[in-house]
């Protein structure tokens, strides 16, 4: 395993499984019928992965996420188990490195499109809009102002870059051309479905849930929902307390490191700057924040 000075965990070694993806935070393994799914503390920004991790963001993805399974049991997911103590014994000697932090998890095919609920205007979608009237070719109203609610909830997919490439926004119209229309219009009403029951939850936390991404797959001709689920790598959270329209507000997110990425003269190409050590505690801290707030738990 390969950490580094702040204790956060940069690459898992399982050396009696084949990996199968090391991702932008993932690490992949196969364990025959299933996946090991292992959330590291890497962190990327402007799809380039930074030389130094957060500490403890892998177990606050997988604990957030594992929250949004549990609430949303009534749309079929990708988890078959959580609880170390049921892996399977060839992880045991890895307990140190894996616990909260991992997950068993169907061998899906994940769609090629992701899902993005926006319920705010704000990052992307505002420069888009200040622009065209429009977010990725949707048409709004006039006169929104910056970080301003939605009158309702928009769904934008885009398609999945691979690392170091960038996303790119597409038109539902190119989605339906990917997926087909009967998938298209399925995957666009479940996003928005689960964007707005978590949106509510998260209010009643003291927290506004910006935007989110979701990606979903086919498992036995079935449509599920897979990888990780409203956490602060693939959300916009915000401290309803803290909330102002008119400005980009704070945010419990990874937002604070793509804002000092912005101003420190990099190029948003690899390789990617080290992170300074006040924004990489300050970082852990808001994931931390934002983990303690949904769930209730603390991470040790």
């Amino acid at each position: 395993m390969k950490y580094d000075l702040n204790g956060a965990l940069l690459m898992t070694e399982i050396a009696s499984l084949p990996i199968l993806n090391r991702g932008k935070v993932r690490d992949i393994y196969d364990l025959g019928d299933s996946l090991l799914f292992v959330a590291t503390d890497r962190i990327s920004a402007f799809d380039c992965v930074m030389p130094n991790g957060i500490p403890n963001k892998g177990k606050v993805l997988t604990q957030i996420s594992l929250l949004w399974f549990d609430m949303m049991n009534w749309m079929p997911n990708h988890l078959i188990a959580s609880d170390f103590s049921k892996f399977p014994s060839a992880l045991k000697q890895y307990e140190h490195d894996l616990k909260d932090r991992s997950i068993i998890v169907k061998k899906a095919e994940p769609l090629p499109v992701e899902c993005i609920a926006r319920g705010y205007i704000i990052g992307s979608g505002w420069k888009d809009y200040q622009k065209t009237g429009r977010i990725c070719g949707i048409k709004l109203r006039d006169n929104y102002k910056q970080a301003e609610k939605l009158d309702l909830p928009i769904f934008t997919p885009s398609t999945k870059a691979e690392q170091g490439l960038h996303d790119e926004n597409i038109s539902f119209e190119k989605a339906v051309d990917i997926l087909g229309q009967e998938v298209a219009d399925k995957i666009k009403e479940l996003t928005l479905k689960i964007y707005s029951k978590a949106a509510a939850f998260a209010e009643k936390k003291g927290i506004i849930l910006a935007d989110t991404k979701f990606e979903f797959g086919i498992y036995d001709d079935e449509l599920i929902l897979i990888d990780e689920v409203l956490t602060p790598d693939s959300s916009r959270f915000w401290p309803a307390e803290q909330y102002e329209i008119g400005c980009s507000p704070p945010s419990l997110d990874k937002q604070f490191v793509r804002d000092y990425l912005e101003i420190c003269n990099w190029n948003k190409t690899p390789p990617a700057p080290e992170l300074p050590n006040e924004i990489v505690l300050k970082t852990a801290q808001k994931y931390l924040a934002a983990c303690k707030t949904l769930t209730g738990k603390e991470i040790l």
